[in-house]
């Protein structure tokens, strides 16, 4: 059973840079065939905000870990 779900995990991550690549060429010809350019702007601010938000949960973690260590010393 272990085996078969394991199989099935690494079959998906061989497969899943596949997928995405076929996703970013569809966005790429959305991209390039419009004049005003405001969906090229709305696409890069949402890769701006899905790349942030991972660093300011981390920092938001190391912080109240900070603040758990600071107070357990006094």
């Amino acid at each position: 059973m272990n085996y078969k779900k394991l199989v099935f995990v690494l079959l998906f991550l061989l497969l899943l840079p596949n997928l995405a690549d076929a996703q970013c060429a569809m966005c790429r010809a959305v991209l390039e065939s419009e004049e005003g350019m405001t969906t090229a702007k709305g696409i890069n601010d949402g890769i701006m905000y899905l790349m942030a938000i991972p660093y300011i949960l981390v920092g938001v973690l190391f912080y109240f870990v900070y603040r758990k260590m600071k107070s357990s010393k006094s």
